[in-house]
């Protein structure tokens, strides 16, 4: 008998890969268009997710058992769609929370440094005039951050910013605030933080959550770090608040529209940090999140749930059709 077949958008980390190998074959998908996957994903026991699925392909993979997120976001899945075809949908949490939140330091600090204008006219200019923007930059120590969506993510840029920076660190989210923030609502958030992180789900609640009213609470020195999606924040907002400087600056991984253009106003704004949807990627993260994944579909495949179960109302369909 054939060994189950996992199809990956991407290629995973060769840990991950030898990790898979004695409980199915790999293939790797050839392109990441809508047709391309539907077709390579018909055969396929399990898939490994790093790009959008379309919704049609649930209803065309009879073998389909597990959709797994190499990462923690969910919204490339169609969850309706997967759990009305009895495939498992499961993500790794956390996996790759420690990248993340080592990006917003390294973002909040270029911003606050000044660092994209230092570098651009140190090079362009010379010395002189890449110091001239040293008497406005300014230091982290003791200012305060405002986390929206204190998840694993949440509360790794916690840590980091209260003990390594001595920042005061609020939060808001869909629930109870765990401990070690300051809960508050979003409009007290704004106004209260000098530095604004987005790190949570894109959902119908936060899809422009963040938007001309709300980036007009934030004080004029603040700058917004968004590592959550790009529809989390209303982009032609964010751009005239930038343009008329009535916030200090942004620090932006991910965006409404992916890739982003080279057109886009953004990359004319001196007072934006921006980056390809990266923040959550180095070698140790894909390992993790590669490691975790294969994990998740070869309890799949052993008939077992995975520890992250995201769809549960998917179970009775998923037994009915693998017993």
């Amino acid at each position: 008998m054939a060994m189950p077949l996992v199809l990956s958008t991407h290629a995973l980390h060769r840990d991950a890969a030898a990790a898979l190998a004695p409980h199915a074959r790999l293939a790797v998908a050839s392109a990441l268009d809508p047709a391309t996957l539907l077709r390579e994903g018909a055969d396929a026991d399990a898939i490994i997710v790093r790009a959008p699925l379309p919704p049609a392909l649930f209803a065309r993979a009879p073998k389909l058992r597990a959709a797994v997120r190499h990462g923690a976001g969910l919204d490339m899945i169609p969850l309706p769609e997967a759990t009305a075809a009895g495939v498992l949908v499961a993500n790794v949490p956390g996996a790759n929370a420690r990248s993340v939140a080592e990006y917003v330091v390294f973002s909040i600090l270029a911003l606050v440094r000044r660092f994209r204008r230092i570098d651009g006219d140190l090079r362009a200019h010379g010395w002189a005039a890449g110091r001239a923007h040293a008497d406005d930059a300014g230091e982290i120590f003791g200012r305060t951050a405002g986390i929206v969506g204190p998840g694993a993510v949440g509360r790794a840029v916690r840590d980091m910013l209260a003990g390594a920076f001595g920042m005061r660190v609020l939060a808001t989210g869909r629930g109870p605030v765990p401990a070690g923030f300051a809960a508050r609502d979003l409009d007290t958030l704004l106004a209260q933080s000098d530095i604004l992180v987005l790190c949570c789900p894109l959902t119908e609640a936060t899809r422009g959550l963040i938007g001309a009213a709300q980036l007009a609470r934030m004080p004029p020195h603040a700058v917004l770090v968004n590592v959550a999606r790009g529809a989390v924040v209303d982009e032609a907002a964010l751009i005239s608040a930038l343009r008329e400087r009535t916030i200090a600056g942004a620090a932006l991984d991910v965006f409404a529209t992916q890739p982003l253009p080279l057109e886009h106003p953004f990359f004319g704004l001196d007072n934006v940090v921006l980056t390809p949807h990266l923040a959550g990627i180095t070698g140790e993260s894909m390992r993790r999140m590669g490691l975790g994944a294969v994990a998740e579909v070869a309890r799949v495949l052993a008939g077992e749930p995975p520890a992250a179960l995201a769809n549960p109302a998917a179970l009775p369909r998923f037994r009915a059709r693998f017993g």
